[in-house]
């Protein structure tokens, strides 16, 4: 688990930031009589090209490691310190990791990355709205980014144990309707004989 610094933020790390990557998409091979092959997000890395508006990506196609990839070039991860507990609950899980949220538009060959966003919690709402959403291994050094951004920007709420519906609460059981019954062994007639 990465533990957050108790010092007060780092105002040289800004409460909202975009961070340029590229997303790349492979075919994953199905065993189905209708289709030979799925796509699936494959990895996203810190990029150094400009962002691009949605409308304009263009993609390139790449042989990595004996497979093909498709590639945008130019993409964000737009942070903001409202889904802090969003990137805590991702850098603290067993294996950190980048949501991509994207989509196939009709007649279009190759799918295209709607949103990328590296906080749980975005990723859970698009789920939940019914978006397609893979995720993949988050990168060392984006990680590495990730854990200065939180630690400036997120502090965890300080979780207290709570004893709900107590029944020796006060010294006595409680019973449904409210009213206080006898300590067992107290009183007339409440010891053995």
């Amino acid at each position: 688990m990465i533990e957050q610094s108790d010092s007060t933020p780092q105002q040289s790390i800004p409460s909202k930031a975009a961070w340029p990557v590229a997303v790349s998409f492979r075919q994953r091979p199905v065993q189905s009589r209708w289709v030979d092959f799925e796509w699936e997000a494959a990895s996203v890395v810190f990029s150094n090209a400009a962002s691009v508006p949605n409308g304009s990506l263009d993609v390139a196609q790449y042989d990595v490691a004996g497979e093909t990839r498709w590639t945008y070039d130019g993409q964000s991860i737009d942070l903001h310190n409202s889904e802090g507990e969003g990137y805590w609950l991702n850098i603290n899980s067993p294996a950190p990791c980048v949501f991509v949220m994207w989509r196939m538009e009709e007649g279009e060959s190759v799918p295209k990355p709607a949103v990328t966003t590296v906080s749980y919690n975005e990723a859970g709402r698009m789920l939940d709205a019914g978006d397609k959403v893979d995720n993949v291994p988050m990168p060392p050094d984006m990680l590495e980014a990730l854990v200065e951004y939180t630690a400036a920007h997120y502090t965890p709420e300080v979780r207290k144990k709570v004893r709900r519906n107590d029944p020796f609460k006060d010294g006595s059981f409680r019973s449904r309707d409210g009213s206080h019954a006898q300590r067992l062994g107290s009183g007339n007639g409440g010891g053995h004989g």
